[in-house]
């Protein structure tokens, strides 16, 4: 129930509100982050989100991904909300920053200012089954037919809006930089 950063486009601070609050309707903007966290095969772990998670419950997204708290800086949250999610600890390498939104059904939206890092780790990740249903590593050209294929047997999407954005961007920009970490 943490207060999330409320921001405007270029990310200037306009104020803070519940976490619930900002998720309704279409959303209010909000600093984010993702974290996409590569073996050294270069593959991808994924988390498939709990079904506690009010969007988006059951579907996979990038290794971790949430908000920095009020004060605090990027370089503190995708550190503490990787220990926190996966147990983790890594070296992160910022990317690039975008805004998007995305509506799940009638229960509300993403609308975030979100900040894109990428890391390496060999080490096991421990998924807080709080947040973490479960998890599993995938290439990257299986991950581009995934995506592309993203149906699954409902009709539902299987994995996440934010992942599909960020993923493409990587790819088309930014892989030698993963390749490189």
């Amino acid at each position: 129930d943490e207060p999330l950063v409320l921001v405007d486009s270029a990310d200037q601070v306009l104020g803070y509100k519940d976490k619930w609050k900002c998720h309704q309707g279409d959303g209010e903007l909000h600093r984010a982050f993702s974290i996409f966290i590569f073996n050294s095969n270069n593959e991808l772990l994924l988390q498939r989100r709990s079904g506690e998670k009010p969007l988006w419950p059951h579907v996979w997204a990038n290794s971790c991904c949430s908000h920095p708290r009020k004060g605090e800086e990027f370089s503190d949250a995708v550190h503490r909300r990787l220990r926190e999610e996966l147990n983790l600890e890594t070296n992160l390498k910022f990317l690039f920053k975008f805004e998007y939104q995305a509506r799940y059904k009638s229960v509300g939206s993403e609308h975030e200012l979100c900040s894109v890092y990428i890391g390496r780790s060999d080490e096991k990740a421990c998924a807080n089954k709080n947040e973490v249903e479960e998890l599993r590593y995938v290439g990257a050209q299986e991950l581009d037919r995934l995506l592309s294929e993203d149906v699954g047997v409902d009709g539902e999407e299987l994995y996440s809006p934010w992942l599909k954005i960020e993923w493409r961007r990587i790819r088309a920009e930014y892989w030698d930089q993963v390749e490189s970490l």
